[in-house]
């Protein structure tokens, strides 16, 4: 999930965009729940959804607008507290706000983009966004004080914002990429490509100033969100919601056909994928460890991806984390019960640098060690399969009470 660019050390805003966030009344209290970027001269764009078979209806307006648009989008309106899912008046109103808020803009509905998050089965009280647009509008602004309203209006059970951006240049070219994200609970993502190229949920949105068609802009992002997004869990369940869109301004100059160009924004787009991943599951309910997991010799990669998607959404493997207990058994057992053909006998696992199971058996090892390596914010977890050369990196957490509690209580 790692890529040599290397992140800027502050939040660089790429020229294209206006960005504002303020409190719509949608959440309970005072919140900044209602999200807004404007690219006044357009935008091409690119997006990967959910592949959940339960869809919100933003997904699909979303989906539908980029393909009658040709992948052009004008505006991106976000709100928080309510997941505009599953409910009578979904379409209805998301297409609503679309239409209204494209009217202020001098633009038409098909290039707005809706997304939403937050409680699955409630309507969406559209009166309230629509009450709000001239203030939303009047926010607008393209400095990072701008973006952080922006970032914090699309939270729900975060606990803060995730940014991250890079520079990078090519030639006697220069571009910014910045990315913006939100997602705690929720998130084990399987995002698929647009037909174009929960309660919580994971938004990802992702803004350059490259020259770039849409289809470039899929291929690039299908690519960096298979090897980062698409790794990632924190309680194994795939919302409805789940939403990446890259937009690109073309107002920085630098084309994607350019020499070299291409492999320049690949390795920043990934740079920030994976940084963003990262902090939702740093970020992820009640989450005190982060743990990197790689599954080597598999016969495969799809294999691979399988073993390491059964341990991480194991919850005995998770709650032992949560305890720094060294139960290296769970994660056999879950190994097992994957479905992929292994040899147990071949099966190798290591808790950091120590070896604990050899040959599908227990092995010695220093138990304290082990224990105080589980005890770590961030931990390694290495399996070997013994099947083949494939291999799977995966990012997942620990499960504590403090998500239980949390999600006993979402609603009230």
């Amino acid at each position: 999930m790692r890529s040599p660019t290397s992140l800027s050390r502050r939040i660089l805003v790429p020229p294209g965009f206006r960005f504002a966030g303020i409190a719509a009344g949608i959440k309970a209290g005072a919140g900044l729940d209602l999200g807004l970027v404007e690219a006044p001269q357009g935008a091409t764009a690119a997006a990967l959804f959910t592949s959940n078979r339960i869809r919100a209806a933003p997904l699909q307006v979303g989906e539908e607008h980029l393909e009658s648009s040709g992948g052009r989008v004008r505006a991106v309106i976000v709100n928080s507290g309510n997941a505009n899912c599953s409910t009578r008046t979904g379409r209805r109103v998301c297409q609503l706000i679309c239409e209204r808020l494209a009217k202020r803009l001098g633009a038409i509905p098909r290039q707005v983009f809706p997304s939403s998050t937050g409680v699955i089965g409630v309507e969406l009280p559209a009166g309230r966004i629509l009450q709000a647009l001239p203030r939303l509008l009047e926010a607008r602004g393209d400095g990072l004080a701008s973006v952080q309203h922006f970032a914090r209006a699309i939270m729900t059970t975060d606990t803060r914002p995730k940014l991250a951006a890079v520079r990078f240049r090519c030639g006697k070219g220069t571009a910014t990429l910045l990315g913006v994200a939100k997602g705690a609970g929720m998130i084990h993502p399987r995002l698929r490509p647009s037909g174009y190229g929960g309660q919580a949920t994971m938004l990802v949105y992702l803004f350059s100033d490259v020259v770039a068609t849409p289809a470039q802009l899929q291929r690039h992002l299908h690519a960096a969100a298979a090897r980062t997004f698409n790794c990632i869990s924190v309680d194994g369940d795939t919302s409805t919601n789940d939403t990446v869109l890259l937009l690109a301004s073309g107002t920085g100059g630098l084309r994607l056909g350019a020499s070299g160009a291409e492999q320049h924004f690949a390795a920043a787009l990934e740079a920030v994928c994976s940084s963003l991943a990262e902090q939702i599951v740093a970020d992820g309910e009640g989450v005190r460890h982060v743990v990197r997991l790689r599954v080597e010799g598999a016969g495969s990669e799809a294999e691979a991806e399988r073993v390491a998607r059964a341990i991480a959404r194991s919850p005995l493997v998770k709650t032992a984390w949560a305890g720094g207990d060294p139960n290296w058994g769970r994660i056999l057992a879950a190994i097992g019960a994957s479905g992929v053909p292994v040899d147990p006998e071949r099966i190798e696992v290591f808790l950091g640098k120590q070896q604990v199971c050899r040959r599908g058996a227990a092995c010695r090892f220093d138990e304290w060690e082990a224990h105080r390596c589980l005890r770590r914010p961030r931990f390694d977890v290495k399996v070997r399969l013994g099947q083949g050369r494939a291999v799977a990196t995966f990012l997942t957490c620990d499960l504590t009470t403090d998500y239980v509690r949390l999600n006993t209580h979402y609603r009230s």
